[in-house]
């Protein structure tokens, strides 16, 4: 990465060096000014990593560097979040860990903390009801960054935002203006019969097995149960009233949420959303690269637009919170002492909501990096290598000549350290990735694995 960068300043320099000759730029903007002066320049360049986006001052190349800016953001908070919430959590189970200490060592101590403590106080474990989430690209800033750049080009732009469509690489969900391969879903909010897999939850009357949470009558053993004898938790026989579904699945009753299915005739009442890829334009959600089409009926920037457009929505994409609950049942020793129950049930409270933030942040973090949510290859290519890649492209253009023949001359002096740090701050988003996935993967396992005590 660092050859790059070197060789491009060089390929570049002596463009820039005839560009100010011709037209520098110095204090307020006042041509032919001492160029060896960094401030004479048509104001401060700024930095991507500060995310000073408006560098170049030319929409189809900012566009970039506002992508590599958002990528760093994303990845810093997710990081920074992940490492907060584990320390209020070892601050919850009283762990004794070295605060200085690598965010992997905090992980493993906590881990085995929470398993003494289950050890301690559960019979039989914890047990987890889960749900991933789900990450999608973020249809409206393509829209936006295209409308944008175009805009900014001359172009005569009119964007409906109710009417928000891209090309989907991958799974759309929504409306699709072609041929939807791959399954529909319907909306069954008030409630129906559904044919397929059910999203949300299931009424059942004569009792079926529940893959999530049985609110009812449990024909087995209930992990959690209500005061009055309800179950209100995993029920290992059969469930007779509300299974809240962990995960999309048959429903032997009325299901509530949505109901996937393979045809789009099988669907009852409004018209069903595609649930799977798109051969025209996809309105709605996008498990994939979104590339926008032209915001203006007649655009020459258009092509070139889109590759900003695109680099911004994958380094945009955005996670659903997973659904996770604990459930326990507290051993023969623990019965006894409520103090120990009510300190328990409270350290469990405080990892579910915690294991929430941290689960989500995860699996945003390892689509980001490498294009997998929940172990299956959504992004493909990930959202940092087609930031990556289209930066290349830039860089490919600068070496041709191209780069610079849309950008003001008082601003080519700043994109040669803008594209330098772009570089190296990509370069730096993928090594710190390595440590802290694996930290934050060792926690995500062991959190919705369950602990057995």
């Amino acid at each position: 990465m660092r050859r790059t960068t070197i060789g491009l300043a060089s390929l570049l320099l002596p463009t820039i060096v005839g560009a100010f000759a011709a037209t520098g730029c110095g204090e307020d903007g006042v041509p032919g000014s001492d160029l060896a002066d960094p401030e004479a320049l048509c104001g401060p360049c700024g930095a991507v990593i500060t995310g000073d986006v408006g560098i170049s001052g030319n929409a189809k190349l900012d566009g970039f560097f506002a992508a590599v800016a958002d990528l760093n953001k994303a990845t810093v908070s997710i990081n920074a979040d992940f490492e907060a919430n584990i320390n209020e959590l070892i601050a919850v189970f009283d762990v004794d860990v070295d605060a200085d200490a690598e965010i992997g060592a905090k992980v493993d101590a906590l881990v085995a903390a929470i398993e003494a403590e289950v050890s301690a106080n559960v019979s039989g474990g914890v047990k987890v009801v889960y749900a991933g989430p789900k990450c999608e690209a973020n249809v409206s800033v393509s829209v936006e960054a295209q409308a944008s750049c175009e805009a900014k080009a001359g172009c005569d732009v009119d964007v409906d935002p109710g009417e928000v469509a891209v090309q989907c690489e991958g799974k759309c969900e929504g409306s699709c203006s072609g041929e939807c391969t791959g399954g529909f879903k319907c909306d069954v909010s008030a409630g129906a019969t559904c044919s397929g897999k059910c999203e949300g939850s299931c009424q059942v009357e004569g009792g079926a097995a529940c893959n999530g949470t049985c609110r009812g009558n449990c024909n087995g053993t209930c992990s959690v149960q209500n005061s009055d004898g309800s179950c209100a938790g995993q029920c290992d026989g059969m469930c007779e009233g509300t299974c809240e579904l962990a995960v999309a699945a048959e429903c032997m009753g009325t299901c509530t949420g949505s109901c996937e299915v393979e045809a789009e005739a099988d669907c009852e009442g409004e018209a069903p959303s595609c649930s799977g890829s798109c051969s025209g334009e996809c309105s709605g959600g996008c498990t994939g690269s979104a590339t926008p089409p032209s915001a203006s009926a007649n655009c020459e920037a258009s092509a070139d637009c889109q590759a900003q457009a695109k680099a911004q929505a994958s380094a945009n994409i955005e996670c659903t919170p997973p659904r996770l609950e604990l459930a326990f049942e507290f051993s023969a020793a623990a019965q006894g002492d409520l103090q120990a129950q009510a300190s328990f049930s409270a350290k469990m409270t405080a990892l579910q909501a915690r294991g929430v933030a941290i689960l989500q942040g995860f699996t945003k973090y390892q689509a980001l990096i490498t294009g997998e949510v929940e172990g299956e290859v959504v992004f493909d290519p990930s959202p940092i290598a087609v930031v990556s890649g289209e930066l290349e492209a830039v860089v490919d253009a600068g070496v041709e000549g191209d780069l610079f023949a849309d950008i003001p001359p008082g601003r080519i002096g700043c994109v040669i350290p803008a594209m330098a740090g772009s570089i190296d701050l990509l370069a730096s988003i993928t090594a710190d990735a390595t440590a802290s996935l694996e930290a934050q993967a060792t926690f995500a396992s062991a959190l919705t694995g369950g602990f057995s005590g």
